[in-house]
């Protein structure tokens, strides 16, 4: 097999090939194990660490195309196909071609078929970098609230196979398909669900002090960008709004989404005395300034657990606390 010059890979976005076993593997060595390669096995593109014959599995007999297919265009994220399913506790279904892959949050899995392959992994998938790179990414992961690792899910066998991840509490699934977007969102942290491999996660910091501390996400926000769909999830009910040049939004802190770029974001203080104490509002509201997209949620998770922990019994009542004989039980143990 190694005398065959039937390998290709891809360097710095060109084909290179037909090259023989023994010098693909010696190219994979340099580059890395994420270079994209085709060869025996491979119906399409596929990243090195995930071809048969490079892992060591036999590829004796595979049937090779006349030459590889088009390469993958640098920078592009995979075409995925999708569709959300349900209504208030909705999940993502996704469709992937031989090859294609999707990232996701550690935990957001609903359900694969047999042909999916899942890797954990540390740092950006996305980007072909060294261990320092990738710690620094995972760093930045753990500062926004995020899981120190990603998850992708690829489609490792020759035909289309589907991964689906579920929502992890009731609200909506946003499609974000950046390439109409600019290329790049600010959003929420612990908003991002998954998105086709291509997209970058990273973070986006608050220069306004008042606006880092009191904005409901800290002063950190995460930083969707590149030019593939990427799945962003909400409590409740989503508000989208088009801002014009100038024109302002003012709401909870809490219920800010994702919004572009472009839209300038900032913290002001409730006006009023007795707004502040009696209004039930909070100290602080956002202030939104077009021009750009901005989409709210109806419901956001830090106002459902707080609904939620006011109306759980008191923790020192026991299993029994429902019943006559678990609050006398309750009674005289406090007095022991």
């Amino acid at each position: 097999m190694a005398a065959v010059s039937e390998w290709y890979y891809v360097k710095n976005g060109q084909t290179v090939g037909p090259v023989t076993f023994d010098e693909l593997r010696g190219a994979v060595a340099s580059l890395g194990p994420a270079t994209m390669v085709w060869g025996p096995g491979a119906p399409e593109w596929i990243e090195a660490n995930r071809m048969p014959a490079l892992s060591g599995a036999n590829s004796t007999g595979a049937t090779m195309r006349a030459g590889p297919p088009p390469a993958p265009m640098p920078g592009r994220a995979d075409e995925i196909d999708y569709q959300i399913v349900g209504d208030d506790m909705q999940y993502v279904e996704i469709t992937l071609d031989p090859g294609e892959m999707v990232i996701a949050e550690a935990g957001a899995l609903m359900y694969m078929t047999q042909g999916i392959e899942m890797q954990t992994v540390f740092g950006d998938p996305a980007k072909n970098q060294g261990f320092f790179g990738k710690l620094l990414d995972a760093g930045k992961r753990v500062v926004t609230g995020e899981s120190l690792f990603l998850t992708t899910f690829g489609a490792a066998s020759d035909h289309r196979e589907q991964v689906a991840f579920a929502a992890p509490y009731p609200g909506k699934i946003i499609p974000m398909h950046l390439d109409q977007l600019g290329g790049e969102l600010i959003a929420q942290k612990e908003a991002f669900l998954c998105a086709a491999r291509g997209v970058h996660v990273g973070i986006a910091f608050q220069k306004k002090i008042l606006t880092g501390l009191f904005g409901g996400e800290g002063f950190i926000l995460e930083r969707l960008t590149g030019d593939g769909i990427a799945f962003v999830h909400a409590g409740g009910t989503i508000c989208k709004r088009e801002l014009a040049p100038g024109e302002v939004l003012r709401l909870d802190t809490g219920c800010l989404v994702a919004l572009q770029p472009s839209v300038d974001y900032d913290v002001e203080i409730n006006r009023g005395i007795k707004n502040t104490i009696f209004g039930g509002e909070g100290l602080f509201l956002a202030t939104l300034r077009g021009p750009g997209q901005v989409w709210l949620q109806s419901l956001p998770f830090s106002r459902l657990a707080g609904r939620v922990l006011a109306n759980l019994p008191h923790a020192s009542r026991g299993k029994d606390e429902g019943s006559l004989l678990g609050g006398l039980f309750n009674v005289f143990e406090s007095k022991e």
